[in-house]
């Protein structure tokens, strides 16, 4: 096991601690999240089928009974495979030549599989699952309990809680019931509700072993992604398939998604991990309404309290989240927050980890308050009203519009630097900054590579080619420029 930082650099976020995982692992779908008419608050059914549900008590101070449980939510699980194509593109030296620039070029393919789970939550089509289940997929398939079969497409996906949204083209589907996670306590029975290994409809039961864990299991430095880790553990038997699946109370209420297992063999060993609920309902509602989730950031960089640093700081006792920095001009420095204060906590809810505070920050979008309370150096108490503001400083969310102008196929995109253009001896192209589920990734593409042509035109602009790519209905080529000046070619269908 590596050992837990001390230190979690958030930035404008959070960034967990260090513990060893073995992830159960998937490949992701790239589609265009297609315009829809409804909101997520219209088409999420689960909030809407509490009441009916907890009519019934299934838990009894003498015994408890799954069977009601089970039936409520072994329906609305779902098995999801995958596959993947990766496409590399070999170039006719020769023909290009005489022909120009792609002349000749052939492409190759390789060909893989990939199965986990997802949850029902809207009976118009909408499931949620992880984000590594149909990552890099290029087709994807939902099974159903009755064992009704459909394509699915990637309405969006969020790297930094391992979360992404599928939709099938069906409706009257059984939405599972959304519960709240923040109601769980550290011993509660719960069930996990999947496919291990394939075996479709699987359910085991367990208990809530510890809540806010943060095992590293997100945490990529080569990836532009902030993970948002604060896993309920759990010893209900999870193993690889159960990804994506649900974790549900004796209600049979949805609790969270089941994501990872901390095994030697990649098979259940005694542990496993859910993202909670609540922090799933804030992703999946972003996603289904915008496609990507608005995030807002406190900036901060924070520490959990040991016994080491409480002496070191002479701080009166172990409660709340340490401040070791305040980004300047962040949300925290613009309420007032200094280094070397203590977060108690956000709203009503104490905080005594980095984790419970990324997951209760992760919740908000930019432009909401919050109430934070403060436990300043001199050890007097304060609450602070904080604005969250987004990676770009802002607190306004962004919209669809504005969203399809920098981002098509799972990429973000930024305009070239003079400086960059100079340097590369170009005057046109812009650059990859972020990129997650699309075709651009299952290329091969990662942030840094730069894309000076599209069918041997001149990028000029990233609204120029994040329209072609969104718009487009038949075969790119593009030619790419690797950030030390090297080029090449891409190209593949659509």
């Amino acid at each position: 096991m590596k050992k837990l930082s001390t230190l979690k650099t958030v930035g404008f976020g959070f960034i967990g601690g260090l513990l060893a995982v073995t992830v159960i692992l998937g490949i992701q779908k790239t589609e265009k999240a297609e315009t829809k008419k409804l909101s997520a608050n219209e088409l999420i059914d689960g909030n809407r089928q509490q009441t009916a549900i907890r009519q019934v008590n299934y838990t009894g101070a003498s015994s408890v009974d799954f069977k009601e449980a089970s039936k409520n939510s072994i329906n609305s699980v779902v098995h999801v495979t995958t596959k993947v194509v990766q496409t590399t593109f070999q170039r006719d030296i020769f023909q290009e030549f005489f022909y120009g620039p792609g002349a000749g070029g052939r492409e190759f393919k390789q060909f893989g599989e990939g199965a986990g789970s997802g949850v029902i939550i809207s009976s118009q089509g909408y499931i949620v699952t992880n984000n590594h289940v149909i990552e890099n997929a290029s087709e994807i398939e939902v099974t159903l309990n009755d064992n009704s079969k459909y394509t699915a497409t990637v309405v969006g996906a969020d790297p930094a809680t391992d979360i992404a949204v599928i939709k099938i083209e069906e409706t009257g589907l059984n939405a599972i019931a959304l519960g709240n996670s923040d109601d769980l306590a550290i011993g509660e029975w719960v069930l996990a509700v999947g496919n291990p290994f394939n075996l479709t409809s699987t359910v085991t039961a367990g208990i809530v072993s510890a809540k806010a864990r943060n095992i590293n299991l997100l945490n990529n430095p080569s990836k532009n992604v902030v993970p948002i880790e604060s896993f309920i553990q759990t010893d209900a038997a999870v193993n690889p398939g159960n990804s994506g699946g649900a974790l549900v109370n004796t209600n049979g209420e949805l609790v969270g998604i089941n994501t990872a297992i901390a095994s030697q063999t990649g098979s259940y060993s005694g542990y496993s991990f859910a993202v909670p609920v609540n922090l799933v309902q804030k992703v999946m509602r972003d996603l289904i309404d915008y496609g990507i989730v608005q995030r807002g950031y406190l900036g901060v960089q924070i520490a959990d309290l040991t016994q080491e640093l409480k002496t070191e700081k002479n701080l009166p006792n172990l409660k709340g989240v340490y401040i070791a920095k305040v980004i300047e001009d962040g949300s925290a420095d613009k309420a007032g927050i200094k280094k070397g204060d203590v977060i108690l906590k956000v709203g009503t809810k104490e905080v005594n980890s980095a984790a419970a505070l990324q997951e209760e920050i992760g919740k908000m979008r930019p432009g909401d308050k919050v109430a934070v309370t403060i436990r300043d150096s001199k050890g007097g108490q304060e609450i602070k009203e904080i604005v969250l503001r987004n990676k770009e400083g802002l607190t306004k969310l962004v919209s669809k519009e504005e969203i399809k102008k920098n981002i098509a196929l799972g990429a973000t995109f930024e305009a070239l630097s003079k400086k960059e253009k100079e340097s590369l001896k170009i005057n046109y192209g812009v650059k990859i900054i972020a990129i997650t589920t699309g075709k651009l990734k299952a290329l091969g593409l990662s942030e840094g590579i730069i894309i000076t042509k599209i069918n041997n035109e001149p990028v000029e602009s990233v609204e120029q080619l994040a329209t072609k790519l969104n718009d487009s209905n038949r075969g790119i080529l593009l030619e790419i420029m690797s950030e030390s000046g090297k080029r090449d070619y891409v190209g593949f269908g659509l």
